[in-house]
């Protein structure tokens, strides 16, 4: 079994099963998600195009050598029963209107089997529980299910997912605490304007020996540095969610981040990976590959030579990290999904309340909810 390199791309780049940017047609997603040229680490989900994500992601992997290529799975969103909830997607297997505990284990089974037929391969050397809801983290059926298909061969490693927002930190340290033995990565959002709060649980994941993958290292697509003030995004565009100005405040960050990128012979994408990489104990960074919009955008292609070239030895100083990390801070910018000391009513699939329980991993970490996972203007408001 093959570990993820410090560099990956994932089948939802390209825009075609998840909406940034424009879609690229099947034949050039297939090209751009075929091992080579540096590429060794590839990254899907079954829920992605309920199932079309696998298939594709099979064919670019046919007539390759399997041992080269690290394949990373992610199982979790019942597409097979349960019903699309627009743009919440599918519901999570563990949603009790599908299925009670006793059903988790074929669940998991079937869904991973069916996953690697769509590849055509016959185990993941990752499987990753894909954004998961409370029972996720914390059930232990959940996670023996996991066991199981890691113990049948179907899997040479497991881990942990949180999303599709940011946020989960407290549940990701708990989940740790609780089955950190079978956990050997997760994956959570991490870049130079978005340091906040993956950075919280990082510690955490060091002491229980897991290694992390960071995705939306591209921050909606500004350190491709073909996202200006102005850009014409489209209707659908998933960015369109973020909140207004947010390309104008991030161009002026890269501007004063730009010259430590050239000190280095950086392009700015490349500075993103390397301060993701330069803390520990993150090993792997995901950025999604975007097809902006128009005659004269970069192509995808050229994006997918520019991540490969990222230098694996990191060449920027501590010093350095924290200017970078200085410029960037958007510490209590947002409301977090998962445990929030904000959330009020009914616990939701993405969003619950801040329970004793997940108050005392907070305080064990050194983590003040109240300080450290608010939303400051809706505080303030």
């Amino acid at each position: 079994m093959r570990t993820p390199s410090h560099t990956a791309i994932g089948t939802w780049s390209g825009g075609r099963y998840l909406h940034f940017g424009e879609p690229i047609g099947e034949e050039r997603l297939e090209a751009l998600l075929t091992p080579g040229d540096g590429l060794d680490t590839l990254l899907t989900a079954d829920a992605y195009g309920a199932g079309e994500a696998d298939r594709l992601l099979g064919r670019a992997l046919a007539g390759g050598d399997r041992d080269s290529v690290c394949v990373v799975g992610a199982i979790g969103h019942d597409f097979y029963e349960g019903e699309r909830e627009g743009a919440k997607g599918y519901p999570r297997f563990t949603d009790p209107r599908l299925r009670g505990p006793q059903e988790y284990a074929d669940y998991v089974r079937m869904a991973t089997e069916r996953s690697l037929e769509r590849l055509g391969i016959d185990a993941f050397d990752l499987l990753l529980l894909h954004n998961p809801d409370r029972t996720g983290y914390t059930s232990e059926t959940v996670w023996a299910a996991m066991r199981a298909v890691r113990d049948e061969g179907l899997t040479g490693r497991l881990g942990v997912a949180p999303g599709p927002a940011n946020g989960f930190t407290l549940d990701v340290i708990d989940c740790l605490e609780r089955f950190g033995e079978l956990i050997d990565w997760a994956m959570v959002i991490l870049n130079p304007l978005e340091p906040w709060p993956a950075e919280l649980c990082l510690r955490a994941a060091r002491e229980h020996d897991v290694q992390v993958m960071t995705r939306v290292v591209d921050y909606g697509g500004l350190f491709w540095d073909d996202v200006k003030p102005g850009h014409n995004f489209a209707p659908r565009d998933h960015r369109t969610f973020r909140p207004a100005g947010w390309v104008e405040a991030g161009a002026e960050k890269l501007e004063r981040l730009r010259p430590i990128a050239e000190r280095h012979g950086l392009t700015l994408l490349q500075l993103a990976a390397q301060w993701c990489l330069a803390h520990e104990p993150v090993a792997c960074v995901v950025p999604t590959l975007i097809q902006e919009p128009g005659p004269d955008a970069r192509t995808i292609e050229d994006k997918r030579a520019e991540l490969l070239a990222t230098p694996r030895e990191v060449v920027l100083d501590d010093t350095e990290v924290a200017t970078i990390r200085a410029i960037g801070d958007n510490t209590g910018s947002m409301s977090l999904k998962g445990a929030d000391p904000q959330h009020e009513g009914e616990p939701r699939p993405d969003r619950w309340p801040l329970t004793p329980d997940l108050d005392a991993v907070a305080r064990r970490w050194g983590i003040e909810p109240e300080r450290d996972l608010r939303h400051l203007s809706a505080a303030r408001g």
